[in-house]
């Protein structure tokens, strides 16, 4: 199993946290995240989306950390200061990976976690992409399943496979979304 961090970008859009999150409950990946990360995700939305109630954002925060309970993460802040990262409000997101030995950091601030001061670690900064891609290749039988799951358990609105793919590829997944269209028939 995959041990990754969420950044907070991943975990800002309702759709691409669910799309990744069923990963998680499909076994393939080992989420992790922090108060910090989750202050940081719900701060974007609420000044970006006022139309977004709180409680709402707050549900959802309650939802995930406890249909995943291993995944909110305490303990890293003493690593923080001592990291350096081009943007020092990212070094808490690395923290948390130090401290959970995590293989990745998804995100779509590659550049703000260069290589060069995660493989130290033994971490790497990817992308969404980069990840699904990766696990396609490697299980992409459960990864097809887990897509299926998580398509028929969309509700509000439910979605054809085309409108489905359609969100995705909005979501930044250009080449997973043309690895589902030659299985539609599996999603």
């Amino acid at each position: 199993m995959t041990k990754a961090v969420f950044d907070a970008c991943v975990i800002y859009s309702a759709s691409l946290r669910d799309f990744l999150l069923h990963f998680v409950k499909a076994g393939l990946i080992e989420p992790f995240w922090s108060e910090e990360i989750h202050n940081e995700w719900m701060g974007n939305l609420s000044r970006n989306r006022p139309d977004l109630k709180k409680d709402n954002l707050e549900r959802t925060r309650r939802k995930m950390d406890s249909n995943f309970p291993n995944a909110l993460i305490r303990g890293y802040e003493s690593i923080t200061p001592t990291l350096m990262l081009p943007d020092p409000n990212d070094r808490h997101v690395l923290a948390v990976a130090i401290h959970v030995k995590a293989e990745y950091i998804i995100t779509f601030n590659l550049t703000d976690f260069p290589k060069s001061h995660l493989q130290h670690y033994g971490i790497e900064a990817v992308s969404p992409e980069t990840v699904v891609l990766q696990l396609i290749q490697n299980q992409s039988h459960q990864v097809l399943q887990a897509v299926k799951d998580h398509r028929l358990n969309l509700k509000r609105p439910v979605k054809s496979v085309g409108e489905y793919l359609a969100t995705l590829e909005k979501q930044g997944l250009p080449q997973t979304v043309a690895f589902l269209r030659e299985h539609e028939a599996d999603i």
